[in-house]
């Protein structure tokens, strides 16, 4: 599925974006914040797109027919968290060249739109790391709540505090 915006157009992850995938996620900036490692190799972006970037409802967010972030809704099991029945989890992350652009709000936005709309969800939860305020201000203007604060585990075992936040039907 093709998803268009004023700004961006959301798009199934391709094989072929993998050199610009690593471009932007080998960044340390963007993967650990989010809880996940900065690539280390095109391959090891491309096994990304095979897998994670795979699941239903995981976009490539894209400017101008380039890869710039992801933008996702993911369902029971693949969330980080059990949110219960009719629920889906909003993930997102936008390169660090084009931030401040408001692209994670237009493509969190369409996703939200579609989950209510087409999918059967009820209720849609995120979560940040309490540090994480770009993100924090992404889900206050998409309409998010606070829900819960939460303690969870990183790809190095370390433990972090992070808010979870929720938007209803």
């Amino acid at each position: 599925m093709i998803i268009e915006t004023e700004n961006l157009v959301l798009r199934p992850w391709e094989e072929s974006d993998a050199e610009c995938l690593y471009r932007f996620a080998k960044n340390p900036k963007i993967g650990p914040i989010a809880g996940w490692p900065p690539h280390e190799s095109v391959e090891d972006s491309l096994n990304i797109i095979k897998t994670v970037f795979a699941k239903r409802e995981t976009y490539a967010v894209t400017k101008d027919g380039i890869p710039i972030g992801c933008a996702g809704l993911l369902f029971h099991p693949d969330t980080n968290h059990w949110w219960g029945e009719e629920s889906a989890e909003l993930g997102y992350w936008i390169a660090e060249e084009y931030w401040g652009n408001g692209y994670a709000v237009e493509a969190s936005k369409v996703l939200v739109e579609r989950a209510f709309s087409d999918l059967g969800v009820k209720q849609i939860y995120a979560s940040y790391r309490v540090e994480n305020t770009q993100s924090k201000r992404v889900l206050e203007k998409l309409g998010f709540k606070y829900h819960a604060e939460m303690t969870n585990e990183n790809y190095l075992g370390e433990y972090f505090l992070e808010t979870a936040m929720i938007l209803e039907k």
